[in-house]
């Protein structure tokens, strides 16, 4: 098992954010969580990337606990976190922003660089311009490059697709499916259901910060919840 957490809750102040969610994620799987907004998912997001710690419950990864792990040793430790709204480093240029992914790794890191040119040959277009003049969807792919940068063996993408244009989704998702295909497990976050689903091996859902049930990807697409609340189906 690459990831699990059990029984964790999070806390602000007097307020229950997540309660008691347990799940587990598998290496080489794309795993997505779904749910309305306010139901916990960035929360979800937030806590394996060390921003929120649990106050019950526990994180493992990889076999080692990592419940109170900083969230600046979490790259190291080999999970990477591209977070809601892209947060590029705006007055950097695209090849800036890529190596400050790379901040903290030992020698040189050129050939990621190209890897991520192949990868996004949109961004080795833009390399000398400033972050900030990116178009959404160019801004989402550097966001997820500069991710990438730091070589992570599990991927947390929270809402890759929000604001951008169909066509640009479609690629977006592309993206992450050749990315897990390279041999990084991805953990996503995701509004477009459908689309997560039909990318996904796996998935949750999640209300009012309770994980409320999971299943396969295919499973979840024909179920008579998953569609009436999330895919906008009549059953």
């Amino acid at each position: 098992m690459m990831l699990e957490v059990s029984n964790a809750v999070v806390r602000y102040g007097a307020i229950t954010a997540l309660h008691g969610i347990s799940f587990n994620v598998e290496a080489g799987e794309i795993v997505t969580l779904l749910g309305a907004n306010g139901a916990g998912k960035t929360t979800t997001l937030r806590m394996l990337s060390g921003l929120h710690a649990p106050t019950e419950g526990s994180i493992t990864f990889e076999g080692q606990d990592v419940t109170r792990t900083k969230a600046h040793d979490f790259t190291g430790l080999g999970i990477s976190h591209v977070p809601e709204g892209r947060r590029i480093f705006p007055q950097m240029t695209v090849e800036e922003n890529l190596e400050m992914g790379a901040f903290g790794r030992r020698g040189s890191f050129s050939d990621d660089m190209e890897k991520m040119y192949v990868t996004f040959p949109i961004l080795k277009d833009r390399r000398k311009q400033m972050g900030g003049n990116l178009s959404g969807g160019e801004q989402q792919m550097l966001a997820i490059a500069r991710a990438l940068m730091g070589k992570p063996r599990l991927l947390l993408l929270d809402e890759p697709s929000m604001g951008l244009a169909p066509m640009i989704v479609e690629t977006i998702f592309r993206i992450i499916g050749e990315i897990r295909d390279s041999g990084t497990t991805v953990f996503l976050v995701e509004q477009n259901a459908a689309q997560a689903l039909r990318l996904a091996d796996r998935g949750y859902v999640m209300e009012n910060g309770r994980i409320v049930f999971g299943d396969s990807a295919a499973n979840l697409l024909t179920d008579a919840r998953v569609r009436a609340v999330y895919l906008g189906e009549a059953v």
